[in-house]
């Protein structure tokens, strides 16, 4: 009887990674002196990032920041869906960011049928927002996983692949 291995592709980031690097960001940005006075807030809640600022030069260099930071800690940064910015009260601005966090429907379906026309010894099961990726032969899903960071690249989205079995 011939043994089936397995993988589940996911898209997901590591929250504490997430909070540290915003507590690295708002800590250079008290200490800088370009933006020490901007009165520049940022927020992390449940599925967003937001940041507060005086004006559209800070708001970018913030958001270098946030981007120099997330690399450094291994974030990838393609969780970060940046919405577009909104002018608020006292000719301030604000940036929501979405964290992006799962595979949705449309995308799994998307990635389910390019493993499945490459490469043909392969099971693909959509799993909520996650995929399983099965097969009987071990290269198969070397195979599988390789593909991975060209479906990074090709549907913007960060992916990661875990509880290879």
């Amino acid at each position: 009887m011939a043994e089936n291995f397995s993988f589940d592709v996911v898209s997901d980031f590591d929250r504490q990674e997430l909070v540290n690097t915003l507590d690295q960001v708002k800590r250079e940005v008290s200490q800088r002196y370009d933006l020490k006075g901007t009165d520049t807030t940022v927020e992390l809640e449940k599925e967003s990032v937001f940041i507060i600022t005086d004006s559209e030069l800070t708001l970018n260099s913030v958001i270098d920041i946030i981007r120099q930071k997330a690399t450094k800690r291994k974030l990838s940064l393609k969780i970060f869906d940046f919405e577009s910015i909104e002018v608020i009260s006292g000719n301030r601005v604000k940036q929501n960011i979405k964290l992006i966090k799962g595979l949705d429907q449309e995308i799994a379906k998307k990635i389910s049928k390019e493993l499945r026309n490459n490469i043909k010894k392969i099971n693909v099961s959509i799993q909520g927002d996650s995929l399983r990726v099965a097969s009987k032969s071990k290269n198969d899903l070397q195979l599988a996983i390789g593909m991975m960071e060209g479906f990074e690249e090709k549907f913007k989205i960060p992916l990661q692949t875990n509880n290879y079995r």
